[in-house]
């Protein structure tokens, strides 16, 4: 961009100087000395104007860049704020998958530490705290105890007693 404005600028002042150079032919009453003085000061004004032209363009050209690279900061905050949240969300899932995967473990355990209920029998599945318990027992009262269990343990929100009685 820079190597553009000293072109543009050495056009100008070339083309003011000829303009000025072309100027002497003209029949007045100048001396040469005068007419070279003229077309100096033309030229030296041309130059002028070519470099405020250049400093308007370059301030112009900072405030762009000063927009864009705003523009891209905020690009660059919304997508880290984007991520933080993505991630956020991501950890709340976990846990929770964490927290549902102990919970089941827990009542499997407490399951099995019932001498009466066979805890192979009977599946626990657990989604938001809320525990399903299927499969097959022996007794009503096997059903409800497994049940209670289930409900005892912490992080149970609800339990689901789907066990099937079954004589056997």
């Amino acid at each position: 961009m820079t190597q553009f404005f000293k072109c543009s600028a050495q056009i100008l002042a070339i083309t003011a100087l000829s303009f000025g150079l072309a100027a002497c032919g003209k029949s007045e009453d100048k001396t040469a000395g005068q007419k070279l003085d003229s077309a100096i000061s033309q030229t030296q004004q041309a130059a002028e104007n070519v470099g405020s032209k250049i400093e308007d363009g370059a301030v112009k050209a900072g405030d762009a860049t000063a927009n864009a690279l705003d523009k891209a900061g905020e690009k660059v905050s919304n997508a880290a704020d984007a991520a933080g949240n993505k991630i956020e969300e991501g950890a709340a899932k976990a846990g929770a998958a964490l927290d549902d995967a102990g919970i089941t473990a827990q009542v499997k355990t407490d399951l099995i530490k019932a001498p009466e209920i066979s805890a192979l029998q009977i599946n626990v599945d657990t989604k938001a705290g809320a525990v399903t318990l299927s499969g097959t027992v022996p007794t009503d009262a096997i059903k409800t105890q497994a049940g209670d269990i289930a409900k005892a343990a912490k992080g149970v929100t609800s339990v689901n007693n789907n066990l099937t009685v079954k004589a056997g």
